[in-house]
């Protein structure tokens, strides 16, 4: 890992409205949170950060992504966690009428480029381009355990780093354009970050062992 990295700027550190926040995304001028180990989604006005929906999950809520009209949550169902991908309305809540099961029942982290889902798989360090059926169109390698991943101007922006023995992570970013994308670390995150969303103007990431969510900016 790079050792001489500025570190993120944070902006605001705020306390969940859920325990062990896990799923992220921005949607709509919304955050929407997941919880682990309560298996629930809230959606959040971040001006005031107050919650103004909860709903239960089918299953454990590993990721989500805004797709324009809805949303996409990777979710961890039965006793394996075996992973799929719902489609989530506000105010509509959960639906499995695109519903469709990761590669190898494996994935986590979900970003949206416009047209296509892109699928990471934390241990084998890629994320996948998905098609409407789930089936991989590409792949790309990150070169690390990967921990959310969002596009802003067409570029991939990836929290990428270790888990074991100890959590170190960095932000960095790649170009999907390129046949073989170089991925360009940008700065240090010093939080067992987890999922990264962009609202326009700042990431977000949530700090889960701690119950927070921090919003941040690159140095």
């Amino acid at each position: 890992m790079e050792t001489d990295l500025p570190h993120i700027v944070e902006r605001r550190r705020l306390p969940s409205p859920t325990m062990t926040p896990q799923a992220l995304a921005w949607h709509s001028g919304s955050l929407w949170i997941g919880s682990r180990d309560l298996r629930r989604v809230y959606g959040l006005k971040p001006d005031r950060w107050s919650v103004f929906e909860e709903r239960e999950a089918p299953g454990i809520p590993w990721a989500a992504v805004s797709t324009g009209d809805e949303l996409r949550f990777t979710i961890g169902e039965g006793s394996d966690d075996d992973r799929y991908v719902w489609s989530y309305a506000p105010h509509g809540g959960f639906s499995d009428k695109n519903r469709f099961a990761c590669p190898e029942f494996t994935g986590s982290y979900l970003s949206f480029d416009g047209n296509h889902l892109y699928l990471s798989q934390w241990y084998k360090q890629r994320i996948l381009q998905l098609d409407s059926a789930g089936n991989i169109v590409r792949q790309i390698d990150v070169g690390a355990e990967i921990c959310g991943h969002v596009f802003v101007d067409g570029l991939i922006y990836v929290l990428r780093g270790t888990e074991h023995p100890h959590e170190e992570w960095r932000l960095a970013r790649l170009d999907p354009r390129e046949e073989i994308p170089e991925v360009t670390d940008l700065a240090a995150v010093p939080f067992a970050c987890r999922s990264l969303a962009h609202d326009g103007e700042q990431f977000w990431s949530n700090h889960r062992a701690a119950n927070q969510t921090v919003a941040f900016a690159i140095p």
